[in-house]
């Protein structure tokens, strides 16, 4: 049996499989978020306490002893810990938008742009670079404090195998990894202030640090690996690996990910270069804030159900009645595929005569267009998977593949959760097969009339979207 740990924004997952790739169990715990001006923290202990308790409860169902065990999870933030693995403060959520004016500052004197040309990767609010810069102006004591400056997986691998602080290439990504020589750019943190904070940065292991167990939730002496995140497990987990094949996990954030062997920082600034397990590999990710928790917003508005989405997507048809919805509902606004930190959500078109079916099918719409315009600009030449939670909507998969205008090869379970054991298993020579563990459940083809139906809807978005950015910067 081989256990992959996903640690999500949201819900904490574990699911259990065989050599063959079938999932045998899962079992997973949702997490709280604390919202309040901007700020949006997790409390480490609560992440921890569920890991433990999906990993007690998933290892209970399959008597099976674990072989070894791959971790991964959400991205970006600052989980600032002790010596211990302790937390000093609640974690800084990769979705918090407290550091909107230093990006703003370094939008306007250019430092954003030097870093991208360096590293690949377009900060935004919530990532470690602005969110330790804010934490040494408004909370330096909590930086004293901390021994490490980790992302979500690296506190949870700490707990669980008393190993030293250590991320992976992929999460040092973002954004203070030199992609080519996949070390930390130590001008990079001199540029943003951070120089005397170096040692919080974690040390990279290249390739992904492994340890033992040492009993919690796992059996102690287990194998356990750390790493890649979130968004490179899932592209493991989708067997997105060729160049030019792409993947969009529709969840809590709407990634778009193409494999890449071409490291070009040149151009608009925006998303990053993922370092892999390959040297000279990336994946092009442009991870647009709000996927599916845009479309949670407007269900939990209107008083919809999930399992109503599919009947309501029926009721409407493709443009939903002139109902329009621009879908940048993130406090910190966007980062992908441009950064724009004060851009918010429009709905246009509205009329005492829109249905609540006009309303969803323009929010799926809108996520579609956005989808469309990550993907192009991460340089999508190949196939496409998709995977997350919006896959369970038959009706939004088929709306997507009409969008997006090409077939969508739909792997469903936890894909992130399954990259994350690939990982492991190479990490620890462990023969899997990778092309059986990533085979997709379905393939959907667009409909080529609503296609192109689509295509003229997307440069209408575009050019909605021009004037939105024009406004936030106004």
């Amino acid at each position: 049996m081989y256990v992959g740990i996903d640690v999500g924004t949201s819900m904490v997952k574990a699911a259990a499989f065989d050599s063959t790739g079938r999932e045998l169990a899962i079992e997973s715990r949702s997490v709280g978020l604390t919202l309040h001006g901007g700020v949006v923290e997790q409390d480490m202990e609560e992440v921890y306490a569920a890991v433990v308790d999906v990993l007690d409860s998933l290892t209970a169902q399959v008597p099976e002893p674990v072989e070894l065990a791959g971790l991964t999870g959400q991205g970006d933030g600052v989980w600032l810990v002790d010596a211990q693995g302790r937390p000093v403060r609640a974690a800084a959520s990769w979705m918090d938008g407290r550091a909107h004016e230093l990006v703003d500052r370094w939008l306007a004197d250019g430092t954003f742009e030097t870093v991208f040309r360096r590293t690949g990767s377009a900060m935004f609010p919530g990532c470690p670079g602005p969110l330790l810069a804010w934490l040494e102006s408004h909370e330096p004591k909590a930086l004293d404090a901390a021994a490490a400056a980790l992302y979500c997986k690296d506190m949870v691998f700490h707990r669980l195998t008393g190993a030293g602080p250590t991320t992976d290439v992929s999460d040092a990504s973002m954004p203070f990894l030199d992609p080519r020589t996949r070390s930390y750019d130590n001008r990079v943190v001199e540029l943003l202030g951070l120089t005397h904070r170096r040692g919080l940065l974690a040390p990279v292991s290249d390739p992904v640090a492994t340890a033992p167990a040492l009993g919690e939730g796992l059996a102690a002496g287990t194998r356990l690996a750390n790493g890649p995140y979130d968004l490179p497990a899932c592209a493991l987990g989708a067997g997105v690996t060729s160049p030019g094949d792409g993947l969009l996990i529709v969840g809590t954030c709407l990634a778009s990910l193409v494999a890449t062997t071409d490291l070009d920082l040149t151009g608009e600034p925006a998303g990053l270069y993922i370092s892999t397990d390959r040297p000279g590999h990336w994946l092009r990710a442009m991870p647009a804030m709000v996927g599916t928790a845009a479309l949670d917003w407007v269900l939990s508005t209107t008083g919809v159900r999930h399992e109503e989405v599919d009947g309501l997507l029926a009721d409407t048809p493709p443009g939903a009645h002139g109902v329009r919805v621009l879908p940048y509902f993130a406090p910190s606004g966007e980062r992908a595929p441009f950064v724009e930190p004060r851009l918010r959500a429009e709905l246009t078109g509205v009329s005492l005569e829109s249905t609540r079916a006009d309303l969803v099918r323009a929010t799926c719409e809108g996520i579609g267009y956005a989808a469309r315009h990550c993907l192009a600009a991460a340089g999508l030449t190949g196939t496409l998977a998709v995977c997350g939670g919006g896959t369970r909507s038959p009706a939004w998969m088929r709306l997507l593949a009409d969008v997006l205008g090409r077939p969508l090869r739909v792997v469903e379970g936890e894909v992130g959760a399954r990259g994350a054991v690939l990982a492991a298993a190479e990490r620890y020579g462990e023969p899997l097969d990778a092309e059986a563990w990533t085979r997709p459940t379905a393939v959907v083809e667009p409909d080529a009339a609503r296609a192109a139906y689509y295509a003229e809807g997307y440069e209408e978005h575009l050019t909605r979207l021009t004037a939105a950015r024009a406004r936030a910067r106004a």
